[in-house]
């Protein structure tokens, strides 16, 4: 059984035990979520699509911990100007992992 479930505001095909990267969520670690945004749930047989979400279905996931992402470098340049910037971001994401589709 599989799902797409929105959590903060993007779109994630999940399974039953994935681990995924989120945007970070404030919420401690070993605490258990449920996200009701639920946009198709499907198995072998059938698949249900919701419009836009589909009613009574929701996915439960534990978050395992916090970091950050690779740091990405951003490098604007003029050229004859003597203009150079350069910086780096890294962003913050939250672990989750799947416990079940309902």
């Amino acid at each position: 059984m599989y799902a797409v479930v929105e959590i903060a505001g993007q779109q994630f095909k999940v399974t039953k035990s994935d681990k995924l990267q989120v945007p970070k969520i404030e919420s401690e670690v070993g605490n258990k979520l449920t996200f009701d945004k639920v946009l198709l749930v499907g198995d072998d047989n059938q698949t249900k699509v919701g419009s836009p979400y589909v009613g009574g279905s929701q996915v439960e996931a534990k978050v395992l911990g916090h970091g950050k992402d690779d740091k990405v470098t951003v490098f604007k340049k003029k050229r004859r100007k003597g203009y150079k910037v350069l910086k780096g971001h890294r962003q913050a994401f939250t672990e989750l992992e799947i416990l079940g589709i309902g």
